[in-house]
């Protein structure tokens, strides 16, 4: 497989970082994915940010005035090279964790997830699609670290 990963962590005066969760994880995450739905070739971008980037961002390119969990870009251009960018926010990741009492690291992860399969096609508008998201998103949640009970 040849899927090029770049893992970018935004800074802030409160240091973002992916904190304890491995990058191995992550890569293995969107490698997995890619893999599953049939990609062996192509270049994935994560970022890793703070709520104001986020933010900045869902501002700039969606026109939604407020911090989101992920904001995925797919910039595919061929059928035989997969590319995309995933935009996370591991403020947002702490907070949700926290008011649910789940893991941060896997809810952070649970994003990327999510991400990637926006990335690969799935989509979350209609409740069929919501449900077929979902139950992608507890698979691989469970397939990477055995636990599918965090997220919505």
């Amino acid at each position: 497989m040849t899927i090029s990963i770049q893992i970018h962590c935004g800074t802030s005066n409160r240091g973002t970082s992916t904190g304890r969760i491995p990058r191995s994880l992550l890569i293995q995450a969107v490698e997995t994915i890619a893999e599953d739905y049939g990609w062996d070739d192509g270049q994935i971008s994560i970022a890793i940010v703070d709520d104001p980037e986020i933010h900045r961002v869902n501002r700039q390119f969606l026109n939604h005035d407020y911090p989101t969990d992920v904001i995925s870009f797919d910039t595919t251009e061929s059928e035989e090279f997969l590319e995309g960018e995933i935009v996370v926010s591991i403020d947002t990741a702490r907070r949700v964790a926290e008011e649910h009492g789940w893991n941060p690291n896997h809810e952070l992860l649970l994003y990327i997830v999510h991400g990637m399969l926006h990335i690969i096609g799935l989509r979350d508008k209609s409740p069929k699609d919501i449900r077929a998201m979902r139950e992608a998103e507890r698979f691989y949640m469970e397939k990477l670290v055995g636990d599918s009970h965090v997220g919505g």
